[in-house]
């Protein structure tokens, strides 16, 4: 097992050990399915805005939910294992929900980044509420276009044909 990936009370601990120790966590959280530049773009920019990064991981049930028949493409161990190879990562933790908020009381993080994909408005309103209980500031990067998924498997789809 990697060292990186960490179930959701490992997550709780070393969250409450970075912030013991004065160090600024960032959290967010995907399915992250097929990983490609515009995640990787994405990591590496909400990581800087820290000290060090933690993902939360859609389980597979959830991303089903989610994106509907076919995906995950990936399962969530192996999706974990490609995130936690990364090193602006700092931490993994596969939650099992469809949203994150468990993740979320977990970490506790001093920073939350979603992608350009979303805004204030179209973010879950319980996981707003906990992110305001909790103190977080709430970023969206700009969204990196020209990479998706969906539109990767799409284009796949069409190349079979």
């Amino acid at each position: 097992m990697n060292a990186k990936i960490l179930d959701i009370d490992e997550l709780a601990e070393r969250a409450r050990q970075l912030r013991a120790a004065g160090e600024k966590l960032v959290a967010t959280n995907g399915c992250f399915d097929l990983l490609h530049v515009g995640h990787v773009r994405y990591l590496h920019a909400a990581r800087a805005l820290g000290d060090i990064l933690a993902v939360g991981l859609n389980g597979d049930q959830s991303v089903r939910e989610l994106k509907g028949i076919g995906r995950p493409v990936n399962n969530e161990s192996d999706r974990a294992e490609v995130l936690a190879a990364l090193e602006c990562v700092g931490f993994v933790t596969i939650f099992p929900e469809k949203r994150a908020t468990r993740f979320i009381e977990a970490a506790k993080p001093a920073i939350y980044v979603k992608g350009g994909d979303y805004s204030s408005d179209t973010l879950n309103a319980e996981e707003q509420a906990l992110l305001r209980e909790i103190g977080a500031e709430v970023r969206i990067l700009p969204f990196v276009r020209g990479y998706s998924t969906s539109e990767l498997l799409e284009q796949l789809r069409q190349t079979r044909k």
